[in-house]
């Protein structure tokens, strides 16, 4: 993993589909939390945000780290995407340019990708800084 610190941002205002659950956002970032505090693995920081504005397809995380792609992914739950959201961040550290190959990615990640963000200051191939 590198140096710097994975952080794994959960929208927490996110109204899910199901009327008996109120803030699955809330749910997937507990769910994430107690996974995380369960693992010797301390390289991944999970913080609340009130709203990623991804509100059509709730529960939506980013995974953010310095100096890399930032991924924000969509349909999301707490019941089976909390280990998807630990492994994907995990994965997300051990790169150098917070590209996960394809085929790397949990399904819910394949599936739920919403946007690829460059990092600050990206240069395309070919293009000077």
């Amino acid at each position: 993993m590198s140096s710097a610190e994975v952080t794994v941002f959960i929208c927490i205002s996110c109204k899910g589909t199901d009327a008996n659950t109120e803030q699955p956002g809330r749910l997937l970032y507990d769910a994430v939390t107690a996974g995380l505090l369960a693992r010797e693995d301390r390289g991944v920081t999970v913080k609340p945000v009130e709203c990623l504005g991804v509100c059509k397809r709730p529960c939506t995380v980013a995974l953010v780290e310095s100096g890399k792609w930032t991924y924000v992914i969509g349909d999301l739950d707490h019941v089976g995407h909390a280990d998807d959201v630990i492994a994907a961040a995990l994965s997300f550290g051990a790169t150098e340019n917070g590209i996960i190959p394809w085929r790397e990615r949990p399904q819910s990640f394949r599936k739920g990708l919403v946007a690829r963000i460059p990092p600050p200051g990206f240069c395309a191939e070919g293009e000077a800084p």
